[in-house]
């Protein structure tokens, strides 16, 4: 049985994952053209990321 956290979605769109990440929008679709981060599309096809995401990125960083 999974539950989520209460005002916790899932995903994040590729606009809060920069804010977040203080990566550039064309920083996380390069990073993700080379296959160091994945992303579902939504109906609407647009990207929406995963929240472990974050952390990858703060490793690329670092790197």
């Amino acid at each position: 049985m999974s539950e989520k956290a209460p005002g916790r979605r899932p995903w994040l769109s590729v606009g809060e994952v920069s804010r977040r990440s203080g990566q550039s929008v064309a920083s996380l679709h390069f990073y993700e053209r080379r296959g160091l981060i994945s992303c579902e599309r939504s109906s609407g096809n647009q990207r929406r990321y995963r929240r472990d995401v974050l952390r990858r990125l703060a490793f690329i960083r670092a790197a």
